[in-house]
Parts: C-alpha cells; structure tokens; sequence
C-alpha cells in the first residue's frame, strides 16, 4: 500500500503544480521522495500495522510526513521541519486520507495481480496444457462420487484442471474492473471540497500514466469512497481461483495415494522425506501446502466481505483490514502456484500399469453395453462380475447376452469416444 501510495503523491504533485499550485522545484523534491517510496527504499520509515483507523488516515500521514522530511533533506532543509516542504500543505495537496486510501487500495491490488499473481497462474496453467497433450491419449477410468465410472483420457481430465485455471483468470480480470476506478479527488465525503477543478480526472490520468494501467476517475465519488464493493468484488475473483486450485490439489494427492493401497495413478516429485517415523515414505507436501493456502484465503474472503459491509453513510471505515487480508491472499496465492508448478505438476509422471489394470478391471464398461442390451440386463452382468470376481468380459460373454465380437465392438467404441 505504501508503494502505491508514492504514486498517488508523485501524481498530485505534479498535477498541483501544473495548476500553479506548487513551485516546480517543490513539486520535484516531492515526486523525488515519492519515486524513493515506490521503490521501497524507504520501507524502514513506515512501522504501521494494519491495526489502526478505519480510513488509514495514519498511514496516510505517514506517507505525507516521510515525504515531507525526505524532500526537505533533498532541498537542504532539516528534518523535522516542515519547512519548506510541508506534509500537510504541500504533499497532502488537494487530497484526503479518505479518497487516497482507497485509491492505494486499488492501486496496490492491481499491482499485485497483474505483476505477480495472474503470471504464475499462467505459468502454472501453461504446464498443465503441456500435460493435456502429452496424456491425451491415455485410457483411464473416470471416477464420479468417489466410485468407478466409465472412462476418459488422462489429457481430457487435465483438460478440465486447464479450463478452471483459464476461467479463474478470466474471472478475476472481470472481477477486477472496478479497481481501475479511483476515488481520488474527492477529498473527504466525495463532494471534491479543497481540490481544484478536474483535479480527480487529472490525477488518475498520471496514475495510468505512471503505472502503465488505465485507471480513471472512479465515475461515483461518493460510492467510492462509502463502500468497498469493488474490492470485495475482486476478492471474489481470488476466492474463484483458490476454489479451483483446491480441486486441483485435492485431485491429485488422491490420484498421487499410495504407493501400494491407495489409487497410485500418478508418481509425485519426492522433494523431502514424507515421515520422521516412517522410512521411505513420501507426501503429497506441495498439495497440502496449497490446500492449506486456498482455505486461508477462502477464511480472508469472509473477512473481507464483512469489512466491506461496514460503511457507514459517507465512509467506509473498515478499509486496512480490507486491503491487509486482500494482498495477503493475492501473495500466497501467487507463491502457492509458482511452489505448486516447480515442486509439484512439473515433475508428475504416470504410473501407466496401474492406469491400465483399474481399466481391465472395471465393472463401468457395462454402461456402454446398456444401450444395446438393456439396463437391467447389464446391471445383472455387472453384478455377476463382482460376486464372481470375474472380468466384466467374462461375465458379459457367460451370460449369453453379447457374443465375444458384440462385447469387443463395443468397447473399442468406448475407448475411441474417450480419445
């Protein structure tokens, strides 16, 4: 949030002084500081914790002192002294705590996922749809309500884990539309009062400018600075993609169990020793660390939503806790799909015989033979499979209902439908 805000007071200085509001070369020592502060040089100089006014207003005057003394020591001037650079005066021109927090706000977030969180869920999706097409052609048995099912190919039921992540994306590029929308320039309800004419126009205009993202000038102020919809609405995008991540790790650690009494489908990375008791054994670790990441943040999503509920007439004064749980759900999330891909999918492999024995063995092959015989007439030959621990082939020919080449036909049907 600090970083963001080195922009908001970067672009207020030199949009006051292109009014003549400020001297050029105040304006300079000011936009100076600022390019220090969105550097992160100096981070030391802001020991705030989220633990703290509703508004942010401290933070806010933490930034416009630091500021202040920085461009002070720039000019010659001596720390302290509000001169000639003054926080209040002079880098707080024109603005509020209560329409540049918000503004931070959104800044920080955009920042956040554009540059760090939708990259590695790229990058991570770009390694599952190299899987799609390196399994597509291998035969596997479906699984619906944890019991057998008929098959599919591995690369189709990749493809699914692609086409969540791919949606996820999409969605929270949609969801994140209201945060190019900013509330600065409307001061302290949203009326604009102590800003100059156009000033909330200008302002966005050097953010977009000095970011390389479109922000405008949020088309309500009042809205803006009263609630935090847009950012309870963006949380639900990264609620969206821990959703979907969820189901991902979860699938594979159970197709992952094993090695000898589990599923045993696939052979996961072994990164570290799994037990401190056990010799030899391996965990699903990256699994469970992104499980464990993904119901964080579903928890940060609820604290989230309540926080946004919280305005009350002209201010919404629960915004850190907003912020502070948003980023901190964007940067695990981010983390958990860089480890997830390195440590986890990238080094996934099949394990084919076991792949190819549940598929022998299956009794749901009998769902292709049901068109042809009837259900009740397969039903009866799967049942006759499992009591007799026979072949579905075996039971199938036994009962008289499908000649050998029927029952060949047919499944060779259903393996070409699943490639």
């Amino acid at each position: 949030v600090y970083h963001a805000y080195g922009y908001i007071k970067k672009a207020a200085a030199k949009v006051n002084a292109s009014l003549g509001l400020l001297t050029p070369l105040m304006a300079e020592a000011i936009c100076h500081a600022a390019d220090e502060v969105i550097s992160g040089q100096l981070d030391s100089e802001f020991p705030l914790s989220m633990w703290q006014t509703g508004s942010g207003t401290q933070s806010n005057m933490n930034v416009n002192e630091v500021i202040a003394n920085r461009a002070n020591q720039l000019l010659g001037g001596e720390l302290g002294s509000k001169s000639p650079i003054h926080p209040n005066d002079h880098v707080n021109m024109s603005q509020s705590s209560n329409d540049t927090f918000p503004s931070a706000m959104h800044i920080a977030a955009v920042l956040e996922i554009e540059n760090a969180l939708l990259p590695q869920v790229k990058a991570l999706l770009q390694v599952i749809e190299s899987k799609v097409v390196q399994w597509q052609e291998v035969v596997k048995i479906g699984r619906t309500h944890l019991q057998d099912a008929v098959p599919l190919t591995v690369g189709q039921e990749w493809s699914g884990y692609a086409a969540q992540l791919s949606g996820a994306c999409s969605f929270i590029k949609s969801s994140m539309q209201g945060l190019y929308h900013l509330a600065a320039g409307g001061t302290a309800v949203g009326t604009g009062i102590n800003a100059p004419p156009h000033f909330d126009r200008l302002i966005a205009a050097e953010i977009a400018a000095l970011t390389g993202f479109p922000f405008e000038t949020a088309p309500n102020k009042f809205a803006a600075i009263a609630s935090s919809d847009t950012m309870v609405a963006a949380m639900a995008g990264l609620r969206s993609l821990a959703v979907s991540l969820m189901k991902l790790a979860n699938d594979l650690r159970w197709l992952a169990s094993g090695p000898r009494c589990g599923l045993g489908e696939l052979f996961l990375p072994s990164n570290e020793p799994g037990s401190s008791i056990m010799p030899g054994k391996v965990n699903p670790t990256q699994c469970e660390a992104l499980y464990m990441i993904c119901i964080q943040v579903l928890c940060e999503d609820h604290a989230v939503s309540f926080a946004g509920s919280q305005g009350n007439f002209e201010l919404n004064a629960m915004r850190p806790i907003v912020i502070n749980n948003f980023l901190h759900s964007a940067r695990i999330l981010t983390d958990g799909c860089e480890k997830f891909r390195l440590y986890c999918v990238e080094g996934t492999e099949l394990n084919r015989e076991r792949i190819e024995e549940y598929v022998k063995r299956s009794l749901m092959l009998v769902t292709a033979l049901s068109p042809v015989i009837g259900y009740d007439k397969a039903a009866h030959i799967a049942k006759k499979a499992l009591t007799e621990n026979t072949t579905l082939r075996e039971a199938a020919i036994a009962s008289g209902y499908v000649t050998e080449e029927q029952f060949d036909q047919i499944v060779r049907t259903v393996y070409y439908k699943a490639q």
